[in-house]
């Protein structure tokens, strides 16, 4: 039998060992982690486009102002 380090995941404050999960569990859980990555991208890819949009708009106001 393989011994494998605990692969801890919390849930609603309830903490389980993954290397338990079924298939399908483990497949959900991919999934899930998965798209936490994505959303913590999309958060960032967000933060840079709105600075630059500010940037932008800046831009703009000063070569308006100076017309």
């Amino acid at each position: 039998m393989e011994n494998k380090k605990p692969r801890r995941v919390t849930l609603d404050g309830i903490e389980y060992d993954a290397n338990t999960f079924t298939e399908e569990q483990t497949h959900l859980l991919d999934h899930c982690t998965d798209l936490d990555r994505k959303v913590l991208t999309t958060r960032f890819q967000l933060q840079q486009l709105e600075v630059g949009k500010d940037a932008f708009l800046k831009m703009l106001k000063g070569s308006l102002d100076g017309a």
